[in-house]
């Protein structure tokens, strides 16, 4: 195999594009995900300790910018921000995240220059998911598109989510990449010592995936288990007329007349309504009547995100909020946003970043709330993700932990435009609903809204930009599933078995003499 430059970035190109075609998108074929990582391997067995550096500089580059261009969206049509400025935001944002695959890139080289392939095949998988869980909580957290959101639409394959979430599917995605590596490689990479239990773990992996599917489905059909009619609304309020004042009253007249129309089809004991669907503070009073008699007509509540302020002395704080309506009355503690977005709701160190200005002026800085007891309404008691929040699986975690036997998202993707964003965002609700078996209403302002059950089967889903109502009868789970009971396992055991392994052959190099899974380069 050549080994000039020109093979070396086609090698991350191909990785690059395999991996960006294999997520959540307008294309979204899955089954690329399988094979994309073969390429940088290939290379990465004789390149020196510079070129894999450079190579997964290059190949994280170039997949970030093809999966976060929407962040232009956000930052220059809906944040004022001048081209340039949105320009390099996402490219900055895209070179923080390859630093992850730059520092995976050089440690998969030295872990097969240095170790035999029968644990490399472990290894690996264990350094990625290790990095992936670090990116998920450094400077804030940015856990965006691991690679097991690839299979979003494949209940049959992620339901080892429930074990070890989202982190399990993303390590047997690797391992299966590195199996098809293997079995392409020299002959010590093919022994069935190397091949056999790799092979062995991934059927494992399908068995209990497909066995706990079933179960779940079978599950669901079983007649005691609770019920509840929930409806959602998607009002496709465009984003720059969302906060005009003009617009106000005309956005909760929408908002009503689809939620009147659930009412032909079924009897919602909630209607959810999207992220700031009260683009206004609710406890004013202004624009409320309307809605008030609403849930007095048809005996029912709505649970509706709308910004919110607190009052404590001379100073007031104000949260990105989830209310629930009922007949007359206001909830008076709503659940607010715990996990804010840097650069759109707060702006860490204020005062130091002038031309970020524009972004953050029409919505405020924000006061995080915390996770406490569920939102309780007759049967449901209630766990809330406000948008941002469904990419972060622990919040999910805890809303169980705490109780919930339901996961609501609320969101706005109006910022994102006609981009891949809302499929990216839909795919990681649909885990939350996995790993924690819990039934998941999405509402979404412009869509993606729907209906995800424990499986994460998605039952039921709009289009983008449409105004959408549908309800749906969801079970309601009890119970604990291990992900729940004991969250972040998985993925901090993993870099730390990797990470001891690199540092062990560090201090024992040359151990495994002529068993390393691959050559040192000449």
């Amino acid at each position: 195999m050549p080994r000039g430059p020109a093979t070396l970035f086609a090698s991350c190109l191909a990785t690059s594009i395999l991996l960006a075609v294999a997520f959540p998108g307008d294309i979204g074929w899955w089954p690329l995900v399988f094979v994309a990582l073969v390429p940088l391997f290939f290379v990465l067995r004789f390149c020196s300790v510079r070129a894999a550096l450079l190579c997964g500089f290059t190949s994280g580059l170039l997949l970030y910018l093809m999966l976060l261009y929407w962040i232009f969206i956000v930052l220059a049509r809906y944040g004022g921000l001048p081209w340039f400025v949105s320009a390099a935001g996402v490219f900055f944002l895209a070179l923080y995240m390859s630093c992850y695959f730059a520092a995976f890139a050089v440690l998969t080289r030295y872990l097969f220059l240095s170790l035999p392939a029968t644990l490399v095949l472990w290894l690996v998988p264990a350094l990625w998911v290790g990095l992936d869980w670090c990116r998920g909580w450094l400077l804030s957290g940015f856990p965006w598109m691991d690679l097991g959101y690839t299979l979003y639409e494949m209940p049959l394959l992620i339901q080892v989510a429930d074990i070890g979430g989202h982190h399990l599917v993303s390590y047997c995605i690797v391992i299966v990449n590195l199996w098809f590596f293997f079995l392409f490689s020299g002959k010590g990479c093919r022994r069935p010592a190397v091949l056999v239990p790799g092979l062995a773990f991934l059927l494992a992996v399908l068995c209990y995936s497909g066995l706990r599917y079933s179960q779940v489905r079978e599950y669901l059909q079983d007649a005691a288990v609770s019920r509840v009619v929930v409806g959602i609304v998607q009002g496709n309020i465009e984003q720059d007329q969302k906060w005009s004042e003009a617009n106000l009253q005309g956005t909760v007249d929408r908002y009503l007349r689809l939620s009147e129309q659930l009412f032909d089809e079924s009897a919602p004991e909630l209607v959810v309504w999207p992220e700031t669907a009260l683009p206004f503070y609710p406890q004013k009073g202004r624009f409320m009547a309307p809605i008030h008699a609403f849930t007095a007509a048809y005996k029912t509540h709505i649970l509706t995100g709308a910004p919110w302020y607190s009052v404590n002395g001379a100073a007031v704080s104000y949260c990105n909020g989830a209310v629930s309506i009922g007949p007359g009355r206001l909830l008076e503690q709503p659940y607010c946003k715990t996990h804010l977005v840097p650069f759109g709701e707060y702006v860490p160190l204020d005062g130091f970043w002038g031309l970020l200005g524009p972004l953050v002026e029409s919505i405020g800085n924000f006061t995080p709330g915390r996770i406490g007891e569920p939102l309780r309404n007759g049967q449901l008691r209630s766990g809330i993700l406000i948008c941002f929040e469904s990419v972060f699986p622990d919040l999910a975690r805890l809303w169980v932990d705490s109780g919930a036997n339901i996961l609501f998202n609320l969101t706005n993707d109006a910022w994102y435009g006609k981009s891949s964003a809302p499929y990216q965002s839909l795919a990681m609700a649909v885990f939350r609903a996995v790993e924690t078996r819990r039934s998941l209403v999405r509402s979404a302002n412009t869509g993606i809204s729907a209906f995800v059950d424990p499986s994460g089967e998605i039952r039921s889903r709009s289009a983008l930009f449409v105004a959408w109502r549908e309800s749906a009868g969801l079970v309601l789970l009890e119970g604990r599933s291990l992900w729940v009971r004991f969250g972040y396992g998985f993925a901090p055991l993993c870099l730390l078995v990797s990470m001891a392994f690199v540092f062990w052959t560090f201090l024992n190099e040359n151990s495994f003499g002529q068993e390393a899974a691959c050559k040192r380069p000449d």
